[in-house]
């Protein structure tokens, strides 16, 4: 009888890609090499293994049972790779390579893109992705590398740190504002239109935030994105609940209510424990924990309505 074959960390590699991504394509993508690469890749774990990892369907590649039980030693053997990697450099030879960062839309793009110039300076070896999609991608099928959350998993093998509260307030353009009566207390916000949330797109409760100000108030206009709804509000299209960390940028935007509806929410850094002491994750980690406590009136100041 034949021996198997050996299989070798690449193969494991190949493998972990697709199991993430689940189409061959996008693996060989990530890979920088060719979709039949990846493909002979893994039918070579199969036959080594002896053992059926993947079903094949139009859709892409499904882990099977034994593949998902699979992975978990993949990626415990990836994490070990990490650690021995981390052991051998250290210093500035050690910030390399890539870091995803998942993160919601309002701080990545009000935000953090603002600093990424600086970042990239202190760390010209290293690459930052930063994935703005509405779902939090999965730390635990390594979809991303670090996130912020607005609400911390509830457990699991993760180290969460709280980066900062930050503070939003009701806003209105300014020449919307000056063509309506003025709102005195929150029972007159009923007469106005609002801008918020898609109530069943919601992806963070810390972003069901409409019922807090008043039970009656419901949106006129409704958006997934912040962006889109930063917009509709300086086109005097309604009120809208925005983070004043938004909201400051904007000479536009007057506060409404300002002493009587203050509204806090919290962000939070999430790392997986396997990788949290890559110095290259532990390298973007400082510097989100630390250039988010430099700019802390950014997210906590107040602006003085006219």
């Amino acid at each position: 009888m034949t021996a198997s074959p050996n299989f070798t960390w690449d193969d494991l590699q190949y493998f972990l890609a697709v199991a993430r991504t689940g189409q061959l394509s996008v693996a060989a993508r990530q890979l920088r090499t060719s979709h039949a690469t990846v493909s002979r890749r893994i039918d070579r774990l199969e036959f080594s293994l002896r053992i059926k990892l993947f079903e094949r369907n139009p859709r892409g590649y499904v882990l099977t049972g034994i593949g998902q039980r699979f992975i978990e030693a993949a990626e415990r053997m990836e994490a070990e790779a990490d650690r021995l990697q981390m052991d051998i450099f250290s210093g500035s030879a050690a910030h390399q390579g890539v870091v995803r960062l998942s993160a919601p839309e309002g701080i990545a793009n009000f935000f953090l893109a603002h600093q990424i110039s600086d970042f990239t300076v202190q760390h010209p070896n290293l690459s930052l992705e930063l994935v703005t999609i509405q779902q939090i991608m999965s730390l635990s099928r390594k979809e991303a590398d670090i996130a912020i959350s607005l609400d911390p998993p509830k457990g699991g093998p993760y180290e969460i740190e709280k980066i900062t509260d930050y503070r939003l307030n009701i806003y209105g353009a300014k020449s919307y504002l000056s063509e309506r009566p003025e709102v005195k207390s929150r029972d007159d916000l009923l007469l106005h239109p609002f801008i918020g949330y898609i109530q069943d797109m919601i992806f963070a409760p810390g972003l069901d935030y409409l019922g807090d100000v008043h039970p009656g108030i419901r949106p006129r206009f409704q958006s997934s994105s912040i962006s889109a709804q930063l917009t509709a509000t300086l086109q005097g299209q309604g009120l809208c609940i925005l983070p004043h960390f938004i909201a400051r940028r904007q000479p536009d935007l007057e506060l409404v209510l300002s002493r009587e509806v203050q509204l806090t929410r919290h962000y939070y850094l999430v790392r997986h424990r396997d990788i949290s002491r890559i110095p290259r994750v532990r390298a973007v980690a400082d510097y989100l924990l630390a250039v988010v406590q430099n700019n802390r009136d950014a997210f906590l100041g107040e602006i003085e309505s006219a």
